[in-house]
Order: C-alpha cells, then sequence, then structure tokens
C-alpha cells in the first residue's frame, strides 16, 4: 500500500469507528454518566486521577491538564493528576517492588473515598492499570475505564467502562480522546458556567 493510501484508509478507518460510537446511544449516555460521577467528585472537593502506559499515559495526562489548567475558558484549577507524572517516583517503585505497582502504591497513599480514577488501557489488560483500578476500589474510590472492545480484565472491575468497540489500537485511543475531550468540556461548563 502506498502512503497516500494509508491516509486514507487510517481516516476513513477513523471516521468509520467515531460514527459507530455517534449512533451508539449507550456510549453517548456513558459519557454523559461519567461527566456527572467527576462533576459529583469536584463539588464534593475530590480529586481525580488518571493513568495508563505509553499512549494512554500520554493521554492520561493530557486529559489531566485539561482539568487542571483549563479546557475551552479561563475558570479555576481542578484537581486532576496523572499518576505518572513523578518520575522519580515510578522508577523507585519500579525497581523496589515492580512495575505492576507503581501506580496501585500511590493509590494506596493519595486516593481518598468518592474521588475519581479514570484507568486507560486499549486491551484493559495492564497489570499495573488493573492493580490501580483494584486499590482505587479497595479505597472507595470510583472508577472509570476506558479501554477496547472486550474490556479486558478491566471490564469486570470498574464501576464505569467506556469500552471502544475496535481492536486497533490507535483507532481506540483517538476515540479515547475524543470522549475524555467531552467529558472536560462537560465537567468545564457545568462547573464554571459562563
Amino acid at each position: 500500500m502506498d502512503q497516500l493510501a494509508t491516509v486514507r484508509l487510517n481516516l476513513q478507518n477513523s471516521i468509520a469507528l467515531k460514527q459507530r460510537l455517534l449512533a451508539d446511544e449507550e456510549m453517548i449516555s456513558l459519557v454523559s454518566k461519567i461527566s456527572d460521577v467527576i462533576i459529583e467528585c469536584y463539588r464534593n472537593k475530590g480529586k481525580v486521577f488518571f493513568c495508563g502506559n505509553g499512549g494512554s499515559a500520554a493521554d492520561a495526562q493530557h486529559l489531566s491538564a485539561e482539568l487542571s489548567g483549563r479546557y475551552y475558558y479561563d475558570r479555576p484549577p481542578l484537581f486532576a493528576e496523572a499518576l505518572h507524572v513523578n518520575t522519580s517516583y515510578i522508577t523507585a517503585v519500579a525497581n523496589d517492588y515492580s512495575y505492576d505497582e507503581i501506580y496501585s502504591r500511590w493509590i494506596t497513599a493519595i486516593g481518598q473515598e468518592n474521588d475519581v480514577l479514570v484507568a486507560l488501557s486499549t486491551s484493559g489488560n495492564s497489570t499495573n492499570v488493573v492493580k490501580a483500578i483494584e486499590q482505587a476500589n479497595t479505597n472507595g474510590m470510583i472508577t472509570v475505564g476506558f479501554t477496547g472492545k472486550t474490556g479486558g480484565k478491566m471490564g469486570a472491575i470498574c464501576d464505569y467502562l467506556l469500552a471502544v468497540p475496535d481492536t486497533d489500537t490507535p483507532r481506540i485511543q483517538e476515540c479515547h480522546m475524543i470522549m475524555g475531550h467531552t467529558i472536560c468540556e462537560i465537567v468545564e461548563a457545568r462547573l464554571f458556567p459562563r
């Protein structure tokens, strides 16, 4: 396949998947419900944490910045943090314990009842992310999973699961971002109406 064909195919596949999401009323309602959960968390002085690996870590950091900084307009900051941003902590725990423990150990220390953990994994099976969800559940946090089609191990342990109905990692991550951005927009508009 030549390069131009690759560009067209990726755009076509991305559009087709987003059209499937647009037609899925349960998915639309789920995004609205997750927005409500995060709004309620903030109204109760809670915090929102994000975690993931690789591209999902980048998405976690991106979405936390949209909430803690601003999305569309100036307003007070919201507490949102991606759990991987402290590299000294991450490398120490990975070295002294295990990479599988990097998020769960941090959630043990900082996660409070009714805080929200948004966990991103296209497979739904990343061990460190699964362990973070398990610890968040133990702490009484609300858990939201962003995954691909099957939900993987995360499917059975998240309070809310946004499972993009596909198996192609880049296309799933694109949908995670559009849904994540939409949640940020709703949260900002509801908490800080103009």
